[in-house]
């Protein structure tokens, strides 16, 4: 059994040697007769939510006797004063321990699993003797940086005289303050004493700004003389209990930080310190940012000195302790309140990699691959630019909800695929002030917040298109897109930009591309046909592609429509109207003496042919000979004629029923072949109607819902 759990717990934690993915807090601190509330963090996988948890202490030669576990074991200690609750839903478990005595300190480990694997987290706790036992002193109890007011009652008889307030250091008392105006020299500025009126019995010292070494004995005095009213008051100066904070790589964290009205006016920073070390500075509102966090930090405040810090793209390193603070020059100093974190980054992550830099040549393109929680596939999704601002922001550049910034339009673009965890950002048209950092955002879980470089090469574009483009209304239009010999295994395509993304649109391959010698047997052009331009087909057109789902490399041209001069159209269609009625009438005459009669039809062909041909005079010097080959031509042709006229019928009936078909068929579609093989014959034969028409006098528009015909 227990080779069959240590199986499990390798699938889940493959590399037994790597950091123990188990989180919890280093050092707990607690007086006696309270208690405590250790949590621990673990992954939340399926096997570890049901995995057995446990609470052991630690002997002096290493091994961990357990005393409280998940499975429903205590301790005889434990027994009435412990438990343990497991939250597998948030992969946390949390053990309360109360009654706590000095016997309590030690060192524990809170882990997964059997307590002689790696599995666990070293934890410290320390119970020290609880101050107000030790006197009859009134406890003040304030976290370090803040502020606190001690009250010091006195008799009527010493209304009048002296107040003052001292520390004690051994068997010395030190005058801190007193009613005269004295202000000790490490308390100027920070230290006030307020006596309300002539009938309060009671005198107030506030401090502000208490460092740790504030903490103490002190003696509050009203009255020089043995008839002075005294009392003891013990100053109890806390560090901060840093919060637990468990983040997976690549993930983002926020820290909120609320310090106080009384500093809502002050500079503010966050720092992160490391094995014990100075804490340095990350970020602060006087601008400063270190570099290891540039372009994916930022810094939100908000009312009455609470303020956020968001930190994107989680690295390995970014594992520690974080303070936040308020300080006038924006750094760590002693006595300025202070807020902290202990963030553990968990390795094994459910967030996919995906490249921290991404590099583009100018006027080509980027794309980005976004990540974010599948449980928020309906949510909204955005990309953001991050700026070097004094506090740092991210203005939305575009978002799946259909908002573009305005001097985005036609290069941007939020794409829905592939799915399932990512979507897609594809920014073309690129110069070099689109160097710099962006964000994925969504309006889901914001720990799948990332961040990306974008870094603007030299070089040329891949995908070569035209620049400036016009289509005339009415006509027909194409457009091309050539593609390199490296894409030759790629999906391409041509799609329409609007604000919601872009549309793709049927295209033609139309064989080898020219722009590129080097290949040209494996270069392509790609072309997209409008047959009748109207208003409507004005806009952005990219060409790119793609490789499955991925997309890949994009180029944008923008189409403008507009209208020829009247002249010019009217001269087009006068020119073709004769030429396409004469060939339209000559079709219709032969067409009928076929079907009339086949073999009038083809002795009429044998007698103009010997005569010189159609219209063509007599020949008396003819020889007389010649009417008896005349003869054997007609009796060779009448079985020809009978298969023509079979032939002439089915042109016909193709006729009519492409007739038919342009009821439901309205060629002004977006195409990618319109010639089909159902009409291929009469095209054949009626394309020569109109062999000096425009194309405009070729197709038709019925106005109704557009069908397309045709492939690629």
């Amino acid at each position: 059994m227990s080779r069959l759990f240590l199986a499990c717990l390798l699938a889940v934690f493959p590399a037994v040697s790597m950091k123990s993915p188990i989180f919890g807090p280093e050092e707990v601190t607690s007086v006696e007769g309270r208690s405590v509330s250790i949590t621990c963090y673990y992954p939340a996988t399926s096997v570890n939510r049901h995995t057995r948890k446990y609470w052991c202490r630690q002997g002096a030669k290493g091994r961990c006797t357990t005393l409280i576990s998940s499975e429903g074991y205590v301790s005889d200690d434990y027994v009435g004063r412990a438990n343990l609750t497991n939250f597998p839903e948030s992969g946390t478990f949390v053990v309360d321990i109360s009654h706590l005595t000095r016997n309590d300190s030690g060192r524990y480990k809170c882990g997964l699993g059997i307590s002689s694997r790696g599995l666990n987290f070293d934890v410290s706790l320390e119970v020290s003797q609880d101050p107000a036992q030790a006197s009859d002193a009134h406890i003040y109890p304030v976290d370090v940086g803040r502020t606190v007011t001690i009250n010091c009652p006195f008799t009527s008889a010493n209304s009048q005289k002296r107040k003052s307030l001292c520390k004690k250091t051994g068997q010395d008392c030190f005058l801190i303050i007193d009613s005269t105006g004295y202000v000790s020299g490490s308390y100027t500025g920070r230290i006030r004493l307020n006596i309300a009126g002539t009938n309060t019995l009671v005198f107030s010292v506030v401090i502000n700004r208490v460092p740790l070494s504030d903490s103490g004995m002190y003696v509050c005095q009203a009255g020089d003389d043995a008839k002075a009213d005294k009392s003891n008051v013990y100053l109890q100066v806390l560090e901060p209990e840093p919060e637990l904070v468990y983040r997976d790589l690549r993930s983002s964290v926020t820290f909120d930080c609320s310090l106080g009205p009384e500093v809502a006016d002050t500079a503010k920073f966050l720092c992160q310190q490391k094995n014990g070390e100075a804490c340095n500075v990350v970020i602060n509102t006087l601008g400063k940012k270190a570099q290891d966090f540039q372009g994916r930090i930022l810094f939100l405040p908000k009312d009455n000195g609470v303020f956020s810090v968001h930190i994107a793209s989680l690295r390995k390193e970014d594992a520690g302790r974080y303070v936040c603070g308020a300080q006038p020059e924006g750094q760590p100093e002693e006595g300025w309140p202070v807020q902290a974190w202990e963030l553990f980054v968990n390795e094994e992550t459910a967030i996919p990699a995906s490249p921290s830099v991404v590099k583009g040549v100018k006027g080509g393109s980027v794309t980005v691959s976004c990540p974010y929680n599948p449980k928020d596939a309906n949510s909204a999704k955005y990309w953001c630019r991050w700026e070097e601002t004094q506090n740092g922001r991210c203005p939305r550049l575009v978002q799946s909800k259909g908002l573009v910034k305005e001097q985005y339009k036609g290069r941007l673009a939020l794409l829905a695929e592939p799915g399932n965890g990512t979507y897609t950002v594809i920014l073309n048209q690129l110069t070099d002030q689109d160097t710099g950092f962006y964000w994925c955002v969504t309006d889901g879980d914001t720990s799948w917040t990332s961040t990306v470089q974008l870094k603007v090469v030299e070089g040329e574009p891949s995908l070569k298109v035209p620049k400036n483009v016009t289509a005339w209304l009415g006509e027909a239009f194409k457009l091309s897109c050539h593609f390199p010999c490296k894409f030759y295994s790629f999906e391409k395509y041509w799609c329409k930009w609007s604000n919601e993304g872009c549309s793709p649109l049927p295209t033609q391959n139309d064989g080898p591309s020219q722009a590129f010698v080097s290949c040209d047997q494996n270069s392509q052009i790609v072309s997209l046909n409008l047959d009748t331009v109207t208003k409507e087909d004005e806009g952005w057109y990219w060409c790119g592609v793609k490789e499955g789902p991925r997309y890949g490399e994009t180029a944008a041209v923008y189409v403008a429509v507009e209208s020829r001069a009247k002249g010019s159209q009217d001269a087009k269609q006068v020119n073709a109207a004769p030429a396409g009625a004469a060939i339209e009438s000559r079709a219709g005459e032969i067409q009928n003496k076929a079907l009339l009669d086949p073999r009038l039809f083809v002795e009429e062909i044998a007698v103009k042919d010997a005569a010189g041909g159609p219209g063509a005079p007599a020949d008396p010097g003819r020889p007389a000979g010649h009417s008896g080959s005349s003869k054997v031509l007609v009796s060779t042709l009448v079985p020809l004629a009978l298969v023509l006229a079979a032939g002439v019928v089915a042109i016909g009936v193709l006729r009519a029923r492409h007739r038919k078909n342009v009821d439901r068929i309205s060629i002004r579609s977006y195409r990618t072949d319109i010639s089909m093989s159902d009409f291929e014959n009469s095209r054949d034969f009626e394309g020569r109607d109109n062999m000096g028409a425009s194309p405009e006098a070729q197709e038709t528009s019925l106005g109704g819902k557009d069908v397309v015909q045709g492939g690629s």
